[in-house]
């Protein structure tokens, strides 16, 4: 039983039955009430509402007097009709006067530097403490990414996860098949769920992704929010000889203009890759030196240091 208060401010007992059953009235009148109050602030009749929804005026008459128990599916249909979001009109707070919702909307049409701005700035805990001893290391094919990233774990007794392997591995086919089945698409949802398992099994790592993950805009935010991510660069000459030098003919394959290509998609990604908080210009380097120089980095960060 649940004790509530009459006008009088006598208590009175009410079965949990009761409660629910005024919970649900209560919803369905909020929903009508908004319903109406969206309709009219757009100065739509209720019959042309019911030709974009495919609801019937009698059944939107009845939702906005607070008498139609309306499905969820019709329900996102009057809301699609009212250019409004479905849980607009169920929310618990008033949307023409909160300031959690006006907040919300503002955040959701603000671009993608302010979102993560508003982020962090309201996130309880630093980045740092998100971040913990993640290390990702980003940039263009043919940066050195997979051979430094395992050669740095094994000086600083790190753990190194290849994603496109980590992918391979939980999709049980290559990358060239997934892509082949389920299209550039379906690799990046793979591949922002490969980011999610990682970020939820290891605190401490290296980890080394492909380079076009910087386009994806929700997956590289969680990138730079959970990982000290490094930019590991070289010219357009050093990415062409080392995918070569690996036995991959590809890119100059029937490609007269693989190097401008190349350049060109090395320029357009410039400003997403400067995003990361360091970076490791291996052009020119031998291996040695430029791994020495990404362990002396990750150390001079203090990446991997107890907070």
């Amino acid at each position: 039983m649940t004790e509530i208060t009459n006008f009088r401010g006598e208590a009175i007992r009410t079965a949990p039955e009761e409660d629910a059953d005024g919970a649900v009235r209560a919803l369905i009148a909020r929903v009508g009430d908004r319903v109406r109050k969206a309709r009219e602030l757009k100065g739509m009749p209720r019959r042309v509402v019911s030709e974009i929804s495919g609801v019937s005026p009698r059944y939107l008459a009845q939702l906005e007097a607070g008498e139609g128990n309306i499905s969820i599916g019709l329900l996102q249909r009057v809301a699609i009709a009212l250019d409004h979001r479905i849980e607009w009109f169920v929310s618990e707070e008033d949307p023409w006067t909160s300031e959690v919702s006006r907040v919300a909307d503002l955040f959701r049409t603000s671009t993608a530097d302010t979102r993560q701005k508003v982020l962090e700035i309201l996130s309880p805990w630093p980045p740092e403490s998100l971040r913990a001893h993640r290390i990702c290391l980003i940039g263009l094919r043919g940066a050195g990414k997979s051979t430094l990233g395992a050669m740095a774990g094994q000086v600083l007794h790190v753990p190194f996860v290849e994603l496109n392997r980590e992918i391979e591995d939980h999709a049980g086919m290559p990358v060239n098949e997934i892509i082949a089945l389920y299209g550039q698409e379906g690799y990046r949802m793979l591949e922002a769920q490969a980011v999610s398992r990682i970020i939820a099994t290891h605190d401490t790592l290296i980890l080394a992704v492909a380079g076009g993950i910087v386009v994806e805009p929700d997956t590289y935010k969680t990138l730079l929010a959970h990982f000290h991510t490094v930019w590991i660069k070289a010219n357009p000459e050093d990415h062409m000889a080392r995918v070569l030098a690996q036995g991959d003919t590809r890119p100059m394959s029937g490609n007269p203009e693989a190097m401008e290509q190349l350049k060109s998609i090395l320029s357009s990604r410039q400003v997403l890759y400067e995003r990361a908080i360091a970076q490791l210009d291996t052009a020119g380097k031998p291996l040695q030196t430029s791994s020495d120089e990404l362990v002396a980095l990750i150390r001079a960060q203090g990446f991997l240091d107890e907070s």
